[in-house]
């Protein structure tokens, strides 16, 4: 038998996280705590144990697992609509690997010809 690949898009690995995490609707979090709640559950569990925890619960108790996968899925969808604000200079990151695209040496992302490749010289000397 083949192993079984499923490839979720990462809307359904945020949705199946915060159904997983601690997280109560009673508590209204903030977007940044959802997005938190998110990273931790994924360390803890995993994108496939998130998904496994959903798949138990809606197993052992559907009617409950319904109304808090409604709950997950806008709560998902409002702490993911934007982007994670970016901390100020100084400030933690808050958890999250914050990647800037990398800019030639001397010229800020918004400078005339920033991205324009210079062209390449040979070994002798000529273009290359």
């Amino acid at each position: 038998m083949w192993p079984v690949n499923s490839y979720l898009s990462m809307g359904a690995v945020w949705v199946d996280a915060v159904f997983a995490s601690g997280l109560q609707r009673c508590d209204e979090p903030s977007a940044g705590q959802v997005r938190q709640a998110v990273t931790a559950a994924i360390r803890v569990f995993g994108c496939s144990g998130c998904a496994g925890r959903v798949a138990q619960e809606f197993g052992d108790h559907p009617e409950t697992a319904v109304i808090r996968m409604r709950w997950a899925r806008a709560v998902a969808g409002e702490a993911f609509a934007d982007p994670a604000p970016e901390p100020r200079p100084g400030e933690d990151a808050g958890g999250f690997l914050v990647i800037r695209p990398r800019t030639p040496a001397g010229q800020a992302s918004g400078s005339p010809g920033a991205g324009q490749r210079q062209p390449s010289r040979s070994a002798a000397g000529g273009r290359g």
